[in-house]
């Protein structure tokens, strides 16, 4: 008999009688038959490193070490661990103070079986959703990248994202600038900082946003000044440049510059030293440079708004970031994330979310991006707590619907006659069967209905796959 979750469930309590009242009704009313107990907290850790465990029922009050003292420590050491809390004492201050703490959910004992069953199944939905995720990313991730901890922040199974993280580490020795166009909102400062974590340095990740800078103030925020250099500098100042020392030193929005800022900005590259204000020994530049702009900036240098002598030196490493639209797969990944996010930080437990809703959202065009669809999520999240429906997005029934330029087979056609390589005939069955399963909210018979296949054939699949 196959086991159900995948990962075991842990139960914690001090009283065996309502531990195995607790084990019964999950096989009774959630089917969860993979299900560890303890009743002695002491004991929590040492099976959290024997077992693989996706999610923790734990008591509050507990003898030896308390329940919330528990959450605390698991969500330090095992933070892809999910706890619930289940507690016999119904007080909002307990609860919020266990979610703020990193709980994923909180129950009361009194409030019955079939609420406590639902929020579990939940819980064990967004647990393997999750671990989806996680599979899927790492198995992108893993393919020769020699530093995939430093691409962690940027939740993507996108080629094109991964063959720009490929393009980041080999030129990761380069001394050249690094200039990072895309549209407004699709992670262009993320990107950056990916730049500076494959590099190692030992400095900081220092940032600029150059669109409001002119004149002096741009060379003393930049460069900083000596003492008495004008009126009222009292004292030398150090600016962002020297910040950055051995680091990256990150300047946003470049598109936005005059013509006289671009020229001062063209002969600190070119030269690699500086003066502060109002000194007369040149210091040398010992950053990394990495540029940001959503401005089209080799049409900006051909109707001359942005120099073409600076445009080429900016040019040599050169990482353009696709549009969220041209990122689909993406979509689901960063709903599911996003919404862990903004309910930790309101203090509510994660929601769960329609399938309809997030088939929805993947089809929407994003003019503003990732930031967009963090947006959106933020304000549906603002209005409830619960399950969040399709209705919650306004955006998108305001939506028209737009015309495709070709068939989602020639798109898929086009990107395998663009490898080099094509890829084993399972390995894509696999993919497929997971990208359905993510864009199912984890639902096996609407995963199989996407892939045309029946229900059974679906699950025969997922267990071949837990086999490999």
């Amino acid at each position: 008999m196959r086991l159900y979750p995948s990962f075991s469930v842990l139960l914690v309590d001090d009283e065996p009688a309502w531990l195995r009242s607790l084990e019964l009704m999950l096989m009774r009313s959630a089917s969860v038959s993979n299900v560890l107990t303890c009743t002695d907290s002491r004991e929590v850790h040492s099976l959290l490193e024997k077992h693989d465990i996706g999610l923790v029922l734990l008591d509050v009050t507990m003898p030896h070490i308390s329940g919330e003292q528990l959450l605390a420590s698991i969500h330090a050491q095992f933070p892809a661990i999910l706890v619930i809390i289940i507690t016999g004492m119904n007080t909002a201050e307990t609860a919020m103070h266990c979610i703020k703490q990193g709980a994923f959910d909180y129950y009361v004992k009194t409030w019955g079986e079939e609420r406590l069953a639902t929020g579990i199944q939940h819980a064990i939905r967004v647990a393997e959703l999750e671990r989806a995720r996680e599979k899927t990313s790492q198995s992108i991730l893993s393919q020769d990248l020699q530093h995939p901890e430093a691409f962690a922040n940027i939740i993507t199974a996108n080629s094109q994202m991964i063959n720009i993280f490929h393009y980041i580490e080999s030129i990761a020795a380069s001394h050249y600038p690094v200039l990072i166009t895309g549209e407004s909102g699709v992670g262009k400062e993320l990107v950056a900082h990916a730049v500076h974590n494959v590099v190692h340095k030992e400095g900081h990740f220092v940032s600029l946003n150059m669109a409001s800078l002119e004149g002096n103030l741009l060379e003393d925020t930049l460069f900083g000044h000596v003492k008495g250099a004008y009126t009222n500098a009292l004292g030398a100042r150090a600016g962002l440049v020297e910040q950055a020392h051995n680091g990256t030193l990150f300047l946003d929005e470049i598109g936005e510059l005059s013509l006289h800022a671009q020229a001062k900005l063209l002969r600190f590259i070119q030269e690699g030293e500086y003066y502060p204000v109002g000194g007369d020994r040149p210091k040398k530049l010992a950053a990394r440079i990495v540029l940001a702009t959503n401005q089209d900036i080799n049409a900006r240098q051909q109707t001359g708004e942005f120099r073409r002598d600076l445009y080429y030196r900016l040019a040599t490493h050169h990482i353009q970031i696709p549009p969220l639209r041209e990122r689909k797969e993406d979509i689901p990944l960063l709903v599911h994330y996003f919404l862990q996010k903004i309910a930790a930080e309101y203090g509510y437990s994660t929601p769960a979310i329609t399938t309809e809703a997030v088939l929805a959202l993947t089809e929407y065009n994003y003019p503003g991006n990732v930031r967009e669809l963090q947006a959106m999520l933020t304000h549906a999240l603002s209005k409830k707590s619960n399950t969040l429906e399709l209705q919650d997005f306004s955006e998108l029934k305001r939506q028209e619907p737009t015309a495709c330029g070709q068939t989602a087979e020639q798109d898929l056609l086009n990107f395998f006659l663009g490898r080099d390589n094509l890829l084993a005939l399972s390995a894509v069955k696999n993919i497929m069967t997971t990208a359905a399963m993510i864009k199912s909210g984890g639902n096996q018979s609407i995963a199989a209905k996407m892939l045309g296949i029946s229900q059974p054939a679906m699950s025969k699949r997922l267990n071949a796959e837990d086999k490999t």
